[in-house]
């Protein structure tokens, strides 16, 4: 008899769970017996979710504030995963373009989410025997753009952050892992990237800490 994949019987939170790539995410942890926490902005558009993973429970939540976060928390219970699909795009117009509207939302959206659900949840990621946090960043933090300027900004925070949280996972010891999945976009990769996460309990944590992950699209590779 195969042996049953290492997340099965996990629990895991997917923040940002209505889109597509959420949606993804879903049903590749629920294919493979893992037990889906789907976290979003709408109770109404979450239950799409339930397509894909019927047995997900659902909360709604606004992510942007700590405190509703923190009781979240204290709602869900225990989790062994945060995968972090939070964000969007704002910008373009060169340097000249980069609003102060755009970058509230982005700061909002990938840094105050980030930072949020990540403090709120740090304690049940390391009391896990397999804790597991990941997002997804851009190629853009390598190479940014005059028209892409405050994205960037904000997705080389989040990955700092990240990095931050993964040697806090470290000096604790060797059962969390923090993992950065880096795409030029997102598009067309939902399905790679709900499989790599999917995978990743399947890799000790010493070694997939603080990893930084490319994910391409065949026509890229």
């Amino acid at each position: 008899m195969a042996a049953s994949p290492a997340v099965a019987g996990r629990r895991v939170l997917i923040a940002g769970a209505t889109s597509t790539a959420g949606l993804a995410v879903a049903a590749s942890l629920a294919d493979t017996g893992a037990r889906v926490v789907a976290v979003g902005s709408n109770l109404a558009r979450l239950q799409s979710v339930l397509a894909v993973a019927p047995t997900a429970a659902l909360y709604e939540c606004d992510l942007t504030d700590f405190g509703a976060v923190t009781a979240l928390a204290a709602a869900i219970g225990p989790i062994d995963g945060l995968i972090h699909l939070v964000g969007g795009w704002r910008g373009g117009g060169g340097l000249a373009g980069q609003t102060d509207e755009d970058w509230d939302f982005l700061h909002s959206h990938v840094m105050t989410t980030l930072r949020n659900t990540t403090r709120a949840f740090n304690a049940d990621l390391l009391a896990s025997p397999a804790g597991r946090l990941a997002i997804v960043s851009s190629v853009s933090v390598d190479r940014p753009s005059a028209g892409g300027a405050n994205y960037a900004a904000a997705k080389s925070a989040a990955e700092t952050w990240v990095r931050a949280v993964g040697q806090g996972f470290a000096k604790a010891g060797d059962t969390a892992a923090a993992v950065i999945f880096v795409v030029r976009s997102l598009e067309g990769l939902e399905t790679e990237l709900a499989t790599r996460v999917t995978r990743l309990w399947d890799e000790a944590a010493a070694s997939a800490n603080n990893s930084r992950v490319l994910l391409v699209s065949g026509a890229e590779s």
